[in-house]
């Protein structure tokens, strides 16, 4: 593991979301499709399950998404920004199946407003440790997905199966039509 449990899942969620919306449609579009986001996750606390939530969720890509392509000193103003905007205070916190882990807002928060302080204080972790390339676009040319590349061996490439299995049949493809 290279980071705490809470940091992990709080970079593979906002990468999931950001990567939520691309040229071929949007993932994250309805109600039910935020359920599940919330619950593969695991996010705790308050969910207003309707239409409002899902919009301020779903506005958060953008954020989101250039904060995790941010170099280091823009990181770390857009992470402060985020946190003072919450007035987030962290305190450690044990529930459920999970051992002490910070939060830094109510439960009661908006689930946007979890969300937001939940990456940013992820992102805390990955500036201190200087391992913002474990963070990158993906390498297929035709995609703008984020990496969150948590491989011992910083080997991932690709945002999803898709896209690596498109560029390994590419590649196949290429070194046969050489061959032949």
């Amino acid at each position: 593991m290279v980071f705490a449990h809470d940091t992990e899942t709080a970079l593979q969620a906002a990468a999931t979301l950001v990567n939520s919306e691309d040229d071929d449609g949007d993932t994250l579009s309805s109600v039910a499709d935020l359920d599940e986001f919330f619950e593969r996750f695991e996010f705790t606390g308050r969910h207003d399950r309707d239409r409002a939530e899902l919009d301020a969720v779903r506005a958060l890509r953008p954020a989101l998404r250039t904060l995790l392509t941010s170099e280091r000193d823009q990181a770390v103003e857009i992470v402060n920004e985020m946190l003072a905007a919450a007035r987030a205070v962290p305190r450690l916190v044990r529930h459920d199946r999970f051992d002490w882990h910070l939060h830094a807002v109510d439960a009661q928060a908006p689930l946007a407003t979890r969300i937001v302080v939940e990456t940013a204080m992820a992102m805390i972790d990955v500036i201190r440790a200087d391992e913002l390339s474990r963070l990158a676009l993906c390498s297929d040319d035709d995609c703008n997905g984020v990496v969150v590349d948590l491989s011992r061996n910083r080997s991932r490439r690709f945002c999803s199966t898709s896209c690596g299995n498109r560029n390994a049949v590419a590649a196949y493809r290429a070194r046969q039509a050489s061959s032949g």
